[in-house]
């Protein structure tokens, strides 16, 4: 077990006015701090690429953020508010549950929960589409959704009853223009109820610019889940439950991983997938029929006597093995300062909540350096958080 780790070291003061309440009107025009053998160096977003090493892969996370938002209006004019959290039913699957017809149940927070009594349906009209909302278990937050027309998906119809879920930390309502700019120009899979913002930066240009010069993009899937925004409410680090999140690896991201000359972390949920792959096949070669399911404490208390390029080949021996061509599983490792870092040379992301689990990572790659990094942002007017500026830093070789 790690040593103790106390919260407060992990905080700094983040005035309210350095949090980017709307991102830039160009993407890519964003700021970059970049952070390299205890060097840090200022640049524009467009000059990323001069700063990777040669022939790097990037692993990109190419959730779909989906309108996990919905308001229902009572005819005594309350209104309930459903976050939707993860799928119940039928299917636990993300995808399968965006997928599904005529119904499906969710675990949802629910706002004004007092102001719904059981019993009570809850329905929502926009043009032809109905959805309606019925509370199954109050305790567990669990809501089953049935709509018109029937042989719409749940995607389709939250696409026009949903709202973009912002932050909680932007204190704003959705607007139009977030539907387009709180996610990435290359999200492909629905399922995130939050961004991975490190690549709200990207643009077309860029990632060409990446290409020409022998960069490698890649793409894995990490589902956002709403617990990336819970606040740490502890004072020990390890008392914090963390998340889980669903994510989906390929054999081809296994491959890429085998041959890859510098592994870049587009973000903290790539990180988090990335890392994750190494402790499973930790947990392969104890036993090679296990599920992908990695928890919070498996990076501390598993051992760490395999190479990552055996962890890699036991996960792709298991899934030459089934014929798998991808897996989806969970993981919810929290990444604490002393961790050891297994998959990932650099990392892109953004500037983080103080205090928060995403402080202990950031806290982790670069060690003690996160507060000379965080104190040059504040004093060179960076923005901050989901809408904020950039940055890349390169693991410290002090920790690890």
């Amino acid at each position: 077990m790690q040593k103790e780790i106390l919260i407060k070291d992990y905080s700094y003061e983040l005035p309210q006015e350095r949090i980017a309440l709307y991102p830039l009107a160009e993407r890519d025009q964003s700021k970059l701090l970049v952070y390299r053998d205890g060097v840090i160096e200022h640049s524009k977003f467009t000059q990323l690429s001069t700063f990777l090493p040669t022939k790097s892969t990037l692993f990109f996370n190419n959730t779909r953020v989906i309108p996990a938002r919905l308001y229902f209006q009572k005819e005594t004019g309350a209104t309930i508010e459903l976050f939707l959290l993860n799928p119940v039913a039928p299917r636990t699957l993300i995808q399968q549950a965006m997928e599904a017809k005529q119904s499906n149940r969710w675990v949802c927070a629910i706002g004004n929960l007092k102001r719904w009594p059981d019993g009570t349906r809850l329905t929502k009209s926009i043009q032809n589409l109905t959805i309606n909302a019925s509370l199954i278990d109050r305790n567990a937050g669990i809501v089953e959704f049935s709509w018109t027309p029937a042989a719409l998906s749940f995607a389709e119809i939250i696409a026009q009853t949903g709202l973009t879920p912002l932050p909680p930390y932007l204190k704003r309502e959705a607007e139009e223009s977030d539907r387009l700019r709180y996610q990435t120009i290359y999200s492909n899979l629905d399922g995130a109820v939050a961004a991975p913002t490190a690549g709200l930066h990207f643009t077309d240009r860029i990632l060409e610019e990446l290409r020409s010069k022998e960069h490698l993009i890649k793409f894995l899937t990490l589902h956002v889940s709403a617990g990336t925004f819970q606040p740490v409410k502890v004072d020990h680090a390890l008392d914090h439950p963390m998340h889980r999140e669903q994510v989906i690896i390929t054999s081809e991201n296994i491959k890429e991983l085998l041959r890859a000359n510098s592994v870049i972390a587009v973000g903290t949920t790539s990180m988090r997938t990335l890392e994750s792959l190494y402790w499973y096949g930790v947990k392969l070669n104890n036993d090679p029929d296990l599920p992908f399911e990695i928890t919070q404490f498996d990076c501390h208390q598993l051992p760490s006597n395999v190479s990552k390029y055996k962890a890699l080949e036991i996960i792709q021996s298991k899934m030459e093995r089934e014929n798998l061509d991808s897996i989806t599983g969970e993981t919810s490792i929290m990444i604490n300062p002393g961790y050891d870092f297994k998959m990932t040379d650099a990392l892109i992301t953004n500037f983080h909540q103080p205090g928060s689990t995403l402080m202990l990572l950031v806290a982790a790659f670069v060690g003690e350096d996160w507060k000379r990094i965080y104190d040059e942002a504040l004093k060179t007017d960076y923005r901050f958080l989901s809408y904020g500026d950039s940055s890349l830093l390169f693991k410290s070789k002090k920790v690890g």
